[in-house]
Parts: C-alpha cells; sequence; structure tokens
C-alpha cells in the first residue's frame, strides 16, 4: 500500500516540523512507500489531496483543522479517495476531539498503523465543502480572525482575546432558512451547523453523528434588531459552557436536523467553514453521506 504525508509546518505551535521525520519513519512500518508533502502556503494541501486520488491507498494529514478542510476539498470531488490518517497538530483540533484522536503525536500515528476505520459524512457548501462546521455570527471569525503569532504564543487565549474585541462590534443579522417548503426567518446572533461533538474547542453539540447523513442546524434568535442584547450574548455563553441541548427548550433557540437546505443571509456575512473564512452571503447546503474514510480507535 501506497501513502502520502502532507503536513503543515505552520499549525498550532509549529511542532510538525520536529515531529516528521519520526512520522515518515513509522508509517514506513506499514506502507510499501510513503511520498512527504510539507505545505508552503495556502491551498498546498488541497492540491496535493486532489493528486493523490487514484495514486496513494492511504492519505495522512497533519494539522490542523483548516489544513484538514484543505485536504476534504481536494479529495472531495475525486473517484478512488484514499483512506485518511489525521494527526492533530493545530490550536483546538476540534474534529479530532470529537473522532477521539488524541493530540498525541506518537498515539495518533499509531491508530493509523493499527488501520481500522469509520465512514465520515462531509458537507457541500455552494462549490466549497466542510467536514465538521458552518458557522455564522458572533465570536464564529475569531479562529481565523487571531494571528497565528498569537495562536502560537497563547494558543486558545488567542481565540478569547480576539472574540472580546468582536463584543463591542458584533450586530444581530437576519436570516431565513429555506427546507421541504418550510421558511424560517427572524434576527439570529449565532448560527451552526454540525456533525461534530466539538466546535471552538467546546462540546456544544452533544447530538452530533458523523455518518448517519445528517446536520444539526442550531440557530439562536434575538428581538434586537441593531444591537447584541447581554440576554442574547448570556445564551451564547451558556451554549459554548454547557452544550447547545441545555437550549432545547429556550423560544429563542431553534434546533433542526436536516441534510439539505438553502441560507438567506446578506452579503456581507462570513461563513466560517471549518475554522477557517468560507465563503460571503447567502448558500445552498447539503450533506454528502459517508464520503470519506478516517482511521479512527
Amino acid at each position: 500500500m501506497n501513502c502520502i504525508y502532507i503536513f503543515n509546518p505552520t499549525s498550532g505551535r509549529q511542532k510538525n516540523s520536529k515531529f516528521r521525520d519520526y512520522v515518515a519513519d513509522e508509517l514506513k512500518k506499514t506502507f510499501e512507500k510513503v511520498d512527504i508533502r510539507p505545505t508552503q502556503k495556502a491551498g498546498d494541501a488541497e492540491m496535493f489531496a486532489r493528486e493523490a486520488c487514484g495514486v496513494y491507498d492511504v492519505l495522512v494529514v497533519s494539522g490542523g483543522d483548516g489544513t484538514m478542510n484543505e485536504v476534504i476539498n481536494g479529495v472531495a470531488n475525486q473517484e478512488n479517495r484514499p483512506k485518511i490518517g489525521y494527526i492533530p497538530t493545530g490550536t483546538t483540533n476540534d474534529l479530532a476531539h470529537s473522532l477521539k484522536i488524541p493530540k498525541n503525536v506518537k498515539r495518533a500515528v499509531e491508530i493509523i498503523k493499527k488501520g481500522n476505520s469509520t465512514t465520515h459524512d462531509i458537507f457541500k457548501v455552494n462549490e466549497r465543502f466542510g467536514i465538521y462546521v458552518c458557522a455564522f455570527g458572533l465570536f464564529t471569525s475569531t479562529s481565523y480572525a487571531a494571528s497565528q503569532k498569537s495562536k502560537k504564543k497563547l494558543g486558545r487565549l488567542a481565540y478569547f482575546a480576539t472574540g472580546a474585541k468582536q463584543l463591542f462590534t458584533s450586530k444581530p443579522f437576519p436570516l431565513a432558512i429555506k427546507f421541504d417548503n418550510v421558511t424560517i426567518t427572524g434576527n439570529f446572533v449565532l448560527g451552526i451547523i454540525a456533525n461534530s461533538r466539538y466546535v471552538a474547542g467546546y462540546k456544544i453539540n452533544k447530538m452530533a453523528n458523523c455518518n448517519d447523513g445528517f446536520v444539526n442546524l442550531i440557530l439562536l434568535r434575538t428581538s434586537a434588531q441593531k444591537f447584541i442584547t447581554p440576554t442574547s450574548l448570556f445564551r451564547v455563553f451558556r451554549a459554548f459552557l454547557f452544550g447547545m441541548q441545555s437550549l432545547r427548550h429556550n423560544k429563542k433557540c431553534t434546533i433542526l436536523k436536516l441534510n439539505k437546505f438553502h441560507v438567506d443571509v446578506s452579503k456581507s456575512t462570513t461563513i466560517n467553514l471549518d475554522g477557517e473564512k468560507g465563503l460571503k452571503g447567502s448558500f445552498d447546503f447539503e450533506v454528502l453521506p459517508q464520503h470519506v474514510q478516517i482511521f479512527v480507535k
């Protein structure tokens, strides 16, 4: 079996280069051929992943959720997609937490070597793809707005510092969700579409199932139009601290389980896709069931 090892030298606190030789040597104990591809700029992981389809049996990616997102976008439209091994070395590693893949590099490599895998849904957002979360609204830009320098120095605290600044600039946004001849409208402060238990390092979506063909759509609405109210802010903090299910019976919280829908938002609304800056404005959303295979315990 052939393996390609793609790693991002700048993810998290930049420890990938330190473990590069170790990972490569361990993979060579299992696979007949191991080729190494370090990324140098945005888009490299996507290109390497696309080129790997039909050539390699296994694709091992070492990096954060953003690097994994590039890999998913690289393989999504291709046939003969390789199985994916994930070595999480980012700042939050939400996908890895949900799949119980350890941050410890040696233990993550052992999971790949043992060869047990599971299928995983991905989703299509207009012409881009994601694997665990699509979000918009309050705090959802912190994962990509925080500088690489601050994330290297502060880790997850860099997100708190960036998020605090948004408290004074964020506003509610009008939104419409359309599915199965149903339309839901209103002013909202936060929207999360997820099939992952963890988002932004918090276990906010205990309802998640990574391969059932559906996602959880979670919306927090407000009656205000021009500013974020203290009550709305409290709901957001409660959701992150105790999970979205803690708001299930709150009239200002809407939770849906869907596989295909349309979202109407303003052209200025930025969509967070797997922790990275995605598209802007309205989008069509569709789940692609059990589209990839990932090594797990």
